[in-house]
């Protein structure tokens, strides 16, 4: 039934072509498939026909050397030509701090208006358990219904969530461990043959739920251990005591301890976001999650407490914030990555802003926050900014920056990494 996907000779679609999907889309095109990258955005259809990638961690001579295999357009009319499609849509978390799925229902829309025999349709965008079977599904059984064609028999349908972790190379989206469950045995069955030629291994659950259960827990479980290990850096505070000597004496047992690092916060598309969908769905069937809105409210927490730290800082040198120069070093979320989405840093430049300090930042990746709603653009002489600053604070830990440097040349150092602590 799925030879076309054991001979590589399937032509597959991936939807959404930002930091999962075109990822995905290379590592498709790769293994020997013949790939159509679908996304509404212009400039990204342009810059892939150009050659020129946009992320990261797919470098042009990547595109260069799947040419052959890969092309993109804005059209889902390719579908209806295609043997499999791939979602990989944003779903971020709306103004009230609900789930927003609405990309996921257009896309079930146009992909329902392609449906033919044979399609394999594969769900990857995090959301809540549920969504595969209670929003998508129905789209794709009412394109059915009037030909008789059945889910499992004529097309199949399935969910895989993503698990990239953008600028990590220890483990590749060709290498980690890929989850898959099919709304039938016969849909997880066409999972297998597809990405089977791709991953180095799958993982089968029992049921898209299941699977979308398993992709929230595993963030929620980073979300609630970092506000733990955050609330342990507040606790230490109050108490006089080293947080650093404290986390790596609990570190020396070598059964039952994992370590994670306090911070300024939780950021990036998915730990800040995908605990509250769980929240959310537990709602709805009014219920709880408390360890995830009491985490929630110790990461959201985190900010405040460092500027907090500026301020005191600032007074202990006879200083004021308002009109205190401040140099904040990194505004991505994580190291090395060109992305500010959901950044604690972004909060502590707007909270150092509104309490009237002359707030400058620098990132090599992030130039302009402008689209961020901070209206400041990064300056580029660092050891001169630090000289000038009153007081740097890091908030992003950078492999580039050269921590002893920037120790020795700052007045005063707020250190939300505890990067120069640690000697790193």
């Amino acid at each position: 039934m799925f030879d076309r996907f054991h001979n590589r000779n399937a032509r597959v679609a991936v939807v959404g072509l930002g930091y999962v999907g075109l990822p995905l889309a290379v590592a498709l095109a790769a293994s020997g498939y013949e790939v159509v990258g679908i996304d509404l955005d212009p400039a990204k259809i342009e810059a892939l026909r150009e050659g020129r990638s946009y992320i990261a961690d797919v470098a042009d001579a990547d595109l260069t050397a799947q040419a052959s295999r890969l092309r993109a357009t804005e059209d889902y009319a390719t579908l209806s030509q295609c043997d499999a499609v791939s979602i990989c849509l944003p779903t971020p978390l709306d103004s009230k701090g609900q789930p927003d799925v609405s990309s996921i229902l257009a896309c079930g829309r146009e992909i329902a208006r392609y449906l033919h025999p044979g399609l394999v349709v594969i769900l990857e965008s995090t959301s809540y358990p549920g969504t595969t079977t209670e929003l998508l599904l129905p789209l794709l059984e009412a394109a059915a219904q009037p030909h008789g064609w059945r889910v499992g028999e004529q097309f199949f349908v399935a969910f895989s969530p993503e698990r990239v972790d953008p600028g990590r190379t220890d483990w590749t989206i060709k290498t980690t461990p890929k989850i898959v469950a099919g709304v039938t045995e016969n849909c997880l069955a066409a999972v297998h043959a597809y990405y089977g030629q791709v991953f180095d291994a799958l993982v089968p659950v029992s049921s898209p739920s299941a699977a979308e259960m398993a992709k929230l827990f595993e963030n929620t479980y980073r979300f609630i251990n970092i506000s733990l290990v955050n609330e342990l850096l507040l606790m230490c505070d109050r108490l006089g005591l080293d947080c650093w000597e404290v986390l790596e004496a609990a570190e020396t047992k070598p059964f039952g301890f994992t370590r994670f690092t306090p911070g300024p916060g939780v950021g990036g598309p998915c730990i800040p976001v995908d605990p509250h969908f769980l929240a959310w769905k537990m709602r709805s069937i009014n219920a709880t999650a408390r360890f995830i809105e009491l985490a929630g409210q110790i990461n959201a927490e985190m900010p405040r407490y460092w500027v907090q730290k500026v301020q005191d800082a600032l007074n202990d040198a006879g200083k004021a914030v308002r009109g205190s120069r401040v140099l904040v070093l990194g505004a991505a979320y994580k190291p090395d990555v060109a992305d500010a989405r959901e950044s604690p840093a972004l909060d502590i430049l707007q909270r150092l802003l509104q309490k009237g300090a002359q707030v400058r930042y620098h990132d090599p990746y992030i130039l302009s926050l402008a689209k961020m709603g901070v209206p400041l653009t990064a300056v580029t002489e660092l050891e001169e900014e630090v000289q000038k600053a009153d007081c740097v604070v890091i908030a992003t830990a950078h492999s580039v920056y050269d921590w002893s440097s920037i120790a020795h040349g700052a007045a005063i150092l707020v250190d939300t990494r505890f990067m120069v602590k640690r000697g790193s």
